[in-house]
Protein backbone atom coordinates (compact mmCIF):
# COMPACT_ATOMS: atom_id res chain seq x y z
CA UNK A 1 0.00 0.00 0.00
CA UNK A 2 1.44 3.38 -1.00
CA UNK A 3 1.37 6.58 1.02
CA UNK A 4 -1.97 8.37 0.89
CA UNK A 5 -2.00 11.42 -1.40
CA UNK A 6 -4.78 13.92 -0.75
CA UNK A 7 -3.31 16.80 -2.74
CA UNK A 8 -0.27 17.46 -4.91
CA UNK A 9 1.78 20.62 -5.29
CA UNK A 10 3.82 21.41 -8.40
CA UNK A 11 5.10 24.97 -7.91
CA UNK A 12 4.79 27.30 -10.89
CA UNK A 13 2.21 25.21 -12.75
CA UNK A 14 -1.40 26.47 -12.93
CA UNK A 15 -3.68 23.94 -11.25
CA UNK A 16 -7.39 23.25 -11.06
CA UNK A 17 -8.48 20.87 -8.34
CA UNK A 18 -11.47 18.72 -9.08
CA UNK A 19 -13.21 16.49 -6.58
CA UNK A 20 -10.66 13.72 -6.95
CA UNK A 21 -7.97 14.95 -9.37
CA UNK A 22 -5.48 17.77 -9.63
CA UNK A 23 -5.26 19.07 -13.20
CA UNK A 24 -2.12 21.00 -14.16
CA UNK A 25 -1.92 23.19 -17.27
CA UNK A 26 1.29 22.52 -19.23
CA UNK A 27 0.46 24.88 -22.12
CA UNK A 28 -0.44 22.62 -25.03
CA UNK A 29 -0.96 19.62 -22.76
CA UNK A 30 -2.51 18.71 -19.42
CA UNK A 31 -1.17 16.72 -16.50
CA UNK A 32 -3.86 14.83 -14.60
CA UNK A 33 -2.95 13.55 -11.14
CA UNK A 34 -5.26 11.01 -9.50
CA UNK A 35 -5.38 11.65 -5.76
CA UNK A 36 -6.87 9.43 -3.06
CA UNK A 37 -9.68 11.88 -2.38
CA UNK A 38 -13.17 10.42 -2.53
CA UNK A 39 -16.47 12.20 -3.04
CA UNK A 40 -20.04 11.24 -2.23
CA UNK A 41 -23.31 13.15 -2.41
CA UNK A 42 -21.39 16.03 -4.06
CA UNK A 43 -19.02 16.42 -1.11
CA UNK A 44 -15.30 15.65 -0.98
CA UNK A 45 -14.90 13.57 2.16
CA UNK A 46 -12.25 14.29 4.81
CA UNK A 47 -11.01 10.69 4.57
CA UNK A 48 -9.00 9.17 1.72
CA UNK A 49 -9.00 5.71 0.12
CA UNK A 50 -5.37 4.50 -0.09
CA UNK A 51 -4.18 3.74 -3.66
CA UNK A 52 -7.47 4.90 -5.18
CA UNK A 53 -5.79 7.46 -7.45
CA UNK A 54 -3.24 4.94 -8.67
CA UNK A 55 -5.88 2.28 -9.30
CA UNK A 56 -8.14 4.57 -11.32
CA UNK A 57 -5.26 6.09 -13.30
CA UNK A 58 -3.93 2.67 -14.29
CA UNK A 59 -7.38 1.25 -15.04
CA UNK A 60 -8.23 4.17 -17.33
CA UNK A 61 -4.87 3.72 -19.07
CA UNK A 62 -5.69 0.04 -19.62
CA UNK A 63 -9.05 0.89 -21.21
CA UNK A 64 -7.63 3.68 -23.40
CA UNK A 65 -5.15 1.17 -24.84
CA UNK A 66 -7.60 -1.72 -25.10
CA UNK A 67 -10.55 0.14 -26.62
CA UNK A 68 -8.43 1.46 -29.49
CA UNK A 69 -10.46 4.64 -30.06
CA UNK A 70 -9.15 8.20 -30.47
CA UNK A 71 -8.37 9.48 -26.96
CA UNK A 72 -6.41 12.10 -25.05
CA UNK A 73 -3.88 9.94 -23.18
CA UNK A 74 -0.25 10.38 -24.21
CA UNK A 75 1.59 8.61 -21.37
CA UNK A 76 1.38 7.50 -17.75
CA UNK A 77 5.16 6.92 -17.58
CA UNK A 78 6.73 9.26 -15.04
CA UNK A 79 9.90 9.45 -17.14
CA UNK A 80 7.91 10.92 -20.05
CA UNK A 81 6.35 13.44 -17.70
CA UNK A 82 9.47 14.44 -15.77
CA UNK A 83 10.61 17.10 -18.33
CA UNK A 84 7.38 19.03 -17.65
CA UNK A 85 7.87 19.11 -13.88
CA UNK A 86 9.51 21.92 -11.87
CA UNK A 87 13.19 21.27 -11.05
CA UNK A 88 13.78 19.46 -7.77
CA UNK A 89 10.14 18.48 -7.22
CA UNK A 90 9.54 15.30 -5.23
CA UNK A 91 8.12 12.82 -7.75
CA UNK A 92 7.44 10.00 -5.28
CA UNK A 93 3.80 11.07 -4.64
CA UNK A 94 3.19 11.12 -8.41
CA UNK A 95 4.28 7.56 -9.15
CA UNK A 96 1.46 5.67 -10.86
CA UNK A 97 -0.93 8.63 -10.56
CA UNK A 98 -0.04 10.84 -13.51
CA UNK A 99 -1.51 11.05 -17.00
CA UNK A 100 0.03 13.30 -19.65
CA UNK A 101 -2.83 14.23 -21.97
CA UNK A 102 -3.66 16.18 -25.07
CA UNK A 103 -5.64 19.34 -24.51
CA UNK A 104 -9.14 19.26 -25.94
CA UNK A 105 -12.13 21.56 -26.23
CA UNK A 106 -14.49 19.73 -23.90
CA UNK A 107 -18.00 18.99 -25.15
CA UNK A 108 -20.22 20.17 -22.24
CA UNK A 109 -22.26 16.95 -22.10
CA UNK A 110 -21.99 13.88 -19.88
CA UNK A 111 -22.45 11.00 -22.31
CA UNK A 112 -24.27 8.44 -20.17
CA UNK A 113 -25.02 4.93 -21.43
CA UNK A 114 -27.29 2.59 -19.48
CA UNK A 115 -27.50 -1.14 -19.99
CA UNK A 116 -29.51 -1.81 -16.83
CA UNK A 117 -32.22 0.03 -14.92
CA UNK A 118 -30.68 1.60 -11.81
CA UNK A 119 -30.11 4.88 -10.00
CA UNK A 120 -31.93 7.95 -11.30
CA UNK A 121 -33.10 5.95 -14.32
CA UNK A 122 -34.97 3.51 -12.09
CA UNK A 123 -36.55 6.38 -10.16
CA UNK A 124 -37.80 8.02 -13.36
CA UNK A 125 -39.06 4.74 -14.79
CA UNK A 126 -41.18 4.12 -11.69
CA UNK A 127 -42.86 7.48 -12.17
CA UNK A 128 -43.30 7.65 -15.94
CA UNK A 129 -42.10 4.46 -17.63
CA UNK A 130 -39.30 6.45 -19.27
CA UNK A 131 -35.61 7.20 -18.77
CA UNK A 132 -34.58 10.66 -19.96
CA UNK A 133 -37.69 10.72 -22.13
CA UNK A 134 -36.98 7.31 -23.71
CA UNK A 135 -40.02 5.04 -23.41
CA UNK A 136 -39.13 1.59 -22.00
CA UNK A 137 -41.18 -1.63 -21.92
CA UNK A 138 -43.66 -2.05 -19.06
CA UNK A 139 -42.98 -4.47 -16.24
CA UNK A 140 -39.28 -3.83 -15.69
CA UNK A 141 -37.95 -4.08 -12.13
CA UNK A 142 -35.00 -2.50 -10.38
CA UNK A 143 -31.72 -3.63 -11.99
CA UNK A 144 -33.50 -5.13 -15.04
CA UNK A 145 -31.31 -5.54 -18.08
CA UNK A 146 -32.61 -3.24 -20.81
CA UNK A 147 -33.55 -4.70 -24.22
CA UNK A 148 -30.59 -2.74 -25.57
CA UNK A 149 -28.30 -0.07 -24.09
CA UNK A 150 -29.70 3.47 -24.20
CA UNK A 151 -27.91 6.80 -24.49
CA UNK A 152 -29.10 9.30 -21.86
CA UNK A 153 -27.10 12.53 -21.90
CA UNK A 154 -26.76 14.91 -18.98
CA UNK A 155 -25.51 18.45 -18.56
CA UNK A 156 -22.16 18.99 -16.87
CA UNK A 157 -22.92 21.01 -13.75
CA UNK A 158 -20.19 23.17 -12.22
CA UNK A 159 -21.84 22.68 -8.83
CA UNK A 160 -24.49 20.29 -7.60
CA UNK A 161 -25.91 17.34 -9.52
CA UNK A 162 -25.66 16.89 -13.26
CA UNK A 163 -29.08 17.14 -14.87
CA UNK A 164 -30.49 14.50 -17.22
CA UNK A 165 -31.63 15.93 -20.56
CA UNK A 166 -33.29 14.48 -23.65
CA UNK A 167 -31.45 13.85 -26.88
CA UNK A 168 -33.39 16.71 -28.48
CA UNK A 169 -32.17 19.07 -25.75
CA UNK A 170 -28.65 17.85 -26.42
CA UNK A 171 -29.07 18.62 -30.12
CA UNK A 172 -30.08 22.18 -29.18
CA UNK A 173 -26.88 22.56 -27.17
CA UNK A 174 -24.23 21.00 -29.42
CA UNK A 175 -25.85 20.57 -32.86
CA UNK A 176 -27.31 17.47 -34.50
CA UNK A 177 -24.14 16.22 -36.17
CA UNK A 178 -22.09 16.33 -32.96
CA UNK A 179 -24.95 14.88 -30.89
CA UNK A 180 -25.40 11.91 -33.22
CA UNK A 181 -21.65 11.27 -33.32
CA UNK A 182 -21.45 11.36 -29.52
CA UNK A 183 -24.38 8.94 -29.20
CA UNK A 184 -22.93 6.52 -31.74
CA UNK A 185 -19.42 6.64 -30.25
CA UNK A 186 -20.69 6.25 -26.67
CA UNK A 187 -22.86 3.24 -27.47
CA UNK A 188 -20.06 1.55 -29.40
CA UNK A 189 -17.52 2.02 -26.60
CA UNK A 190 -19.99 0.88 -23.96
CA UNK A 191 -20.93 -2.25 -25.90
CA UNK A 192 -17.32 -3.21 -26.48
CA UNK A 193 -16.28 -2.55 -22.88
CA UNK A 194 -19.34 -4.24 -21.36
CA UNK A 195 -18.85 -7.42 -23.40
CA UNK A 196 -15.21 -7.64 -22.30
CA UNK A 197 -16.02 -6.90 -18.64
CA UNK A 198 -18.70 -9.60 -18.57
CA UNK A 199 -16.09 -12.15 -19.61
CA UNK A 200 -14.20 -11.03 -16.48
CA UNK A 201 -17.22 -11.44 -14.22
CA UNK A 202 -18.24 -7.78 -14.05
CA UNK A 203 -21.51 -6.27 -15.29
CA UNK A 204 -21.14 -2.64 -16.36
CA UNK A 205 -24.65 -1.47 -15.57
CA UNK A 206 -24.08 2.09 -16.73
CA UNK A 207 -21.27 4.55 -17.27
CA UNK A 208 -20.51 8.07 -18.37
CA UNK A 209 -18.02 9.23 -20.96
CA UNK A 210 -16.61 12.64 -21.75
CA UNK A 211 -15.40 13.80 -25.14
CA UNK A 212 -13.57 16.78 -26.55
CA UNK A 213 -12.41 18.19 -29.87
CA UNK A 214 -8.68 18.07 -30.64
CA UNK A 215 -7.29 18.99 -34.06
CA UNK A 216 -10.74 18.59 -35.60
CA UNK A 217 -11.21 15.10 -34.17
CA UNK A 218 -13.65 14.00 -31.47
CA UNK A 219 -11.62 12.17 -28.81
CA UNK A 220 -12.41 10.33 -25.57
CA UNK A 221 -11.12 12.27 -22.55
CA UNK A 222 -11.11 12.26 -18.74
CA UNK A 223 -11.43 8.72 -17.33
CA UNK A 224 -13.06 5.68 -18.87
CA UNK A 225 -14.96 2.68 -17.44
CA UNK A 226 -13.73 3.00 -13.86
CA UNK A 227 -15.63 2.37 -10.60
CA UNK A 228 -15.83 6.16 -10.22
CA UNK A 229 -17.49 6.75 -13.60
CA UNK A 230 -19.47 3.52 -13.83
CA UNK A 231 -21.73 1.17 -11.94
CA UNK A 232 -19.92 -2.19 -11.69
CA UNK A 233 -21.78 -5.27 -10.43
CA UNK A 234 -20.43 -8.79 -9.79
CA UNK A 235 -22.04 -10.97 -12.46
CA UNK A 236 -22.27 -14.04 -10.24
CA UNK A 237 -24.42 -12.17 -7.70
CA UNK A 238 -26.73 -10.41 -10.17
CA UNK A 239 -30.42 -10.68 -9.28
CA UNK A 240 -33.07 -8.40 -10.82
CA UNK A 241 -35.63 -6.84 -8.51
CA UNK A 242 -33.23 -5.36 -5.98
CA UNK A 243 -30.17 -3.14 -5.72
CA UNK A 244 -26.94 -4.98 -6.50
CA UNK A 245 -23.65 -5.35 -4.63
CA UNK A 246 -21.07 -3.22 -6.39
CA UNK A 247 -17.38 -2.57 -6.92
CA UNK A 248 -17.59 1.17 -6.40
CA UNK A 249 -17.99 3.46 -3.39
CA UNK A 250 -21.29 1.96 -2.27
CA UNK A 251 -19.75 1.10 1.11
CA UNK A 252 -19.12 4.83 1.54
CA UNK A 253 -22.61 5.91 0.47
CA UNK A 254 -24.27 3.26 2.62
CA UNK A 255 -22.30 4.22 5.73
CA UNK A 256 -22.93 7.93 5.23
CA UNK A 257 -26.65 7.27 4.78
CA UNK A 258 -26.69 5.33 8.05
CA UNK A 259 -25.36 8.31 10.03
CA UNK A 260 -27.12 11.49 11.07
CA UNK A 261 -25.21 13.52 8.49
CA UNK A 262 -27.63 15.91 6.75
CA UNK A 263 -25.68 16.10 3.43
CA UNK A 264 -25.69 19.91 3.75
CA UNK A 265 -22.83 20.31 6.22
CA UNK A 266 -19.24 19.00 6.09
CA UNK A 267 -19.31 15.18 6.11
CA UNK A 268 -17.87 13.04 8.92
CA UNK A 269 -14.65 11.02 8.55
CA UNK A 270 -15.02 7.41 7.43
CA UNK A 271 -14.36 4.46 9.77
CA UNK A 272 -11.26 2.39 8.98
CA UNK A 273 -13.42 -0.61 8.04
CA UNK A 274 -15.30 1.34 5.36
CA UNK A 275 -12.04 2.73 3.98
CA UNK A 276 -10.49 -0.74 3.79
CA UNK A 277 -13.53 -2.40 2.18
CA UNK A 278 -13.79 0.38 -0.42
CA UNK A 279 -10.09 0.02 -1.30
CA UNK A 280 -10.52 -3.75 -1.65
CA UNK A 281 -13.42 -3.33 -4.08
CA UNK A 282 -11.53 -0.87 -6.30
CA UNK A 283 -8.55 -3.22 -6.25
CA UNK A 284 -10.66 -6.26 -7.14
CA UNK A 285 -12.25 -4.42 -10.07
CA UNK A 286 -8.81 -3.44 -11.40
CA UNK A 287 -7.39 -6.96 -11.13
CA UNK A 288 -10.45 -8.65 -12.65
CA UNK A 289 -10.58 -6.29 -15.61
CA UNK A 290 -6.87 -6.11 -16.40
CA UNK A 291 -6.01 -9.68 -15.48
CA UNK A 292 -2.98 -8.33 -13.60
CA UNK A 293 -1.99 -7.92 -9.97
CA UNK A 294 -2.00 -4.29 -8.93
CA UNK A 295 1.55 -2.92 -8.86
Amino acid sequence: MSKVVLQTDLPGLPVRRGKVRDVYDLGDRLLLVGTDRISAFDWVLPSAIPDKGRILTQLSAFWFRWLDVPHHLISTDLEDIRPYLPPGVDTAPLEGRVSLCKKAEVVPIECVVRGYLAGSGWKEYQQSGTVCGIRLPAGLVESSRLPEPIFTPATKAATGHDENITFHQMVDRVGRETAELLRQRSLEIFQKGAEYALQRGIIIADTKFEFGWCDGQLILIDEVLTPDSSRFWPADQYQPGRSQPSFDKQFVRDWLSSTRWDKNSPPPPLPDEVIQKTREKYLEAYERLTGQKFP
